[in-house]
C-alpha cells in the first residue's frame, strides 16, 4: 500500500475518543488528535497575536493562552465560535495533512481523531469514519470524573451521539474496560485491512 488507510474518529463529549486513539496506537496505527494540534497552535503565531487582537491581552497573559478565558466568550457568543474556528480549522488541516504526508512508508493505518468530524464536513478527507459511543450514564460518570466544565454547552454544540453514530461507517461501544475496547478495534483494524 502506498498510502495509510485513513480512519476519521469520533464520538460524544465523554465517550471514550482519546482512549479508542491510544488503543489503536497500541495495535501499530500512526495517530494524532486534532484537539491536541489545537492546543499546540494555541500555544504559538498566528493565534496568539489573532486571539488578543480579537478579545483583549487577557485572553493570552504572559503570551500563554487562558482556555478557559476562551471558552467563556466562544460558548457564550455562536458568531465568536465561528471567528475562532475560522482561525483555526484551516491550521489544523494544515498540520494534519502535513503529518500525514510525513508518515513512513509501511505506515498502514493512520487515525486522526477529531471531535467535530461531522459539524466540520471533514468525514470526506477520510478513507472511513468510527464513532465510539457510550450510555448517556457511562458519559456522565467520565465527564464528572475529570471536572469537565460547560459539558452542556459543549454538548449543544455538537451533534447528538445517536447522530454521529448513525453518520460513521463503524461504530464501536465503549461502556466496558479499556481491555474492551482495544479487543473491538482491533477486530474492526483485522476488518478493514481484509
Amino acid at each position: 500500500m502506498d498510502r495509510p488507510l485513513t480512519i476519521g474518529l469520533t464520538g460524544g463529549i465523554a465517550a471514550g475518543k482519546s482512549e479508542a486513539l491510544a488503543a489503536f496506537e497500541r495495535l501499530g496505527a500512526a495517530t494524532i488528535s486534532s484537539d491536541a494540534v489545537v492546543h499546540e497552535l494555541l500555544e504559538g503565531e498566528p493565534l496568539l497575536s489573532r486571539l488578543a487582537e480579537r478579545w483583549g491581552e487577557e485572553v493570552a497573559p504572559g503570551g500563554a493562552v487562558d482556555r478557559d478565558r476562551i471558552g467563556q466568550i466562544v460558548f457564550a457568543d455562536p458568531a465568536e465560535l465561528t471567528w475562532l474556528e475560522a482561525q483555526i480549522h484551516p491550521l489544523v488541516g494544515e498540520r494534519i495533512g502535513g503529518w500525514l504526508a510525513s508518515l513512513p512508508a509501511g505506515t498502514d493505518v493512520a487515525v486522526v481523531e477529531v471531535p467535530l468530524l461531522f459539524e466540520s464536513g471533514m468525514e470526506g478527507v477520510f478513507d472511513t469514519t468510527v464513532a465510539v459511543v457510550a450510555s448517556d450514564a457511562v458519559r456522565r460518570e467520565r465527564a464528572a470524573g475529570r471536572g469537565t466544565a460547560l459539558v452542556d454547552e459543549r454538548e449543544a454544540r455538537q451533534l447528538a451521539q445517536d447522530e454521529k453514530a448513525a453518520r460513521a461507517v463503524h461504530v464501536v461501544g465503549n461502556d466496558g474496560s479499556v481491555e474492551d475496547l482495544e479487543r473491538e478495534l482491533s477486530a474492526l483494524v483485522a476488518k478493514l485491512g481484509e
